[in-house]
């Protein structure tokens, strides 16, 4: 019997995987509870692992489907795509502008987003739920994408995208909660505000299933959307924030975290999927 035949329902699906993306990440965060300090060298290799994760997945998981998906529509298959992604794209950006957040390493007072008096800790949580929000999207969307097809290929195609993002998650979630300790914050407090930066990812994850599968014909365009917003994130903050440190040798180490993290994507995408 085919795998998804026992599914009735991808949405629920989608809510579990996120879930587990969610706990991956509050895995990490997890970390705070065994260390205090968390070496600028490692971090740089554990945030270029996540953008090279991102990134194969935006490719095999979403672009590549999206194209093969449109290639029936009234338009031409490129152009679904561009749309799509050039409007997840932009979407992050707006979120970019107007979401109050800081970076990592961002000196006291540097903010982005809307003006706000919000404590930097809840504002560096703020950053990691922007990447969050399209990482819950793809997975909710390509379980959707699973569903509308009905074979095993993209139903395993759809798990390699949950599993994929819970690797990178773990990372993230350590580069939230061990730097909140470095500044002062309790272990508890900093695990606390680490694992609440993936909260967001079962709420997009849910909405892009559902979304897909009462709407059929923007399937191409959601998987797409979903590719544009990651790679917004990849660009904007995870590479500058893994080259960041001035030393030749640590951004060495972040790039050779990106390749790792690629590879590792491209095998799970082309293995299962």
């Amino acid at each position: 019997m085919e795998l998804l035949a026992k599914i009735n329902d991808p949405v629920l699906l989608a809510l579990a995987s996120t879930c587990f993306t969610w706990f991956m990440t509050a895995l990490g965060a997890g970390m705070v509870f065994f260390f205090k300090e968390i070496n600028k060298r490692v971090l740089n290799m554990m945030l270029g692992f996540a953008a090279g994760v991102m990134v194969a997945a935006s490719f095999w998981s979403l672009l590549e489907p999206a194209i093969e998906m449109a290639e029936s529509a009234p338009i031409p298959a490129w152009l679904v795509a561009a749309i799509g992604f050039m409007g997840g794209a932009g979407f992050l950006c707006l979120a970019d502008h107007v979401m109050p957040h800081a970076h990592f390493f961002a000196k006291e007072g540097q903010t982005e987003g809307i003006p706000t008096h919000l404590k930097r800790s809840i504002l560096l949580v703020f950053s990691i739920t922007l990447h969050n929000i399209p990482e819950g999207l793809a997975v909710g969307v390509a379980f959707g994408a699973a569903a509308a097809a009905g074979d095993n290929t993209s139903l395993l195609a759809a798990m390699a995208v949950a599993l994929g993002i819970g690797l990178q998650n773990f990372p993230e979630g350590a580069a939230v909660s061990i730097p909140l300790r470095r500044e002062g914050v309790s272990r508890f407090k900093s695990f606390m505000y680490g694992q609440a930066s993936g909260v967001v990812e079962p709420m997009a994850g849910v909405l892009g299933a559902y979304a897909v599968t009462h709407m059929t014909p923007i399937l191409p365009y959601a998987l797409a959307f979903a590719a544009g917003a990651m790679i917004y994130v990849v660009v904007e903050e995870l590479i500058p924030e893994a080259q960041s440190g001035g030393e030749h040798e640590s951004a060495d180490l972040s790039t050779i975290g990106f390749i790792v993290g690629f590879t590792v994507m491209m095998i799970l995408d082309v293995a299962l999927g």
